[in-house]
């Protein structure tokens, strides 16, 4: 999971994958349920402690929430963030 969870963030801070499929593939019980939003939003290329906090008090978050966790506002306004 340690490789896995790398090979994501470089795939983010790359480019190569964004946050929006991240969070769709985490619905229900998708392989990236168990990620924690902070991580996620921190692995963004742009994004880092600071605006990863604005964010989650923007969407009222907390701070240990994973995406699997989320509500299904939460969920839609993280996409809208993220650039749906």
């Amino acid at each position: 999971m340690r490789r896995e969870r790398a090979a994501l963030r470089a795939a983010l801070k790359s480019g190569q994958v964004s946050g929006v499929e991240i969070v769709e593939g985490a619905a229900g019980a998708g392989a990236w349920h168990g990620v924690r939003v902070r991580w996620l939003l921190e692995s963004l290329p742009g994004v880092g402690t600071a605006r990863a906090d604005s964010i989650m008090v923007r969407l009222s978050v907390p701070e240990g929430r994973r995406l699997g966790g989320l509500t299904d506002r939460q969920r839609i306004e993280l996409l809208e963030v993220l650039g749906r």
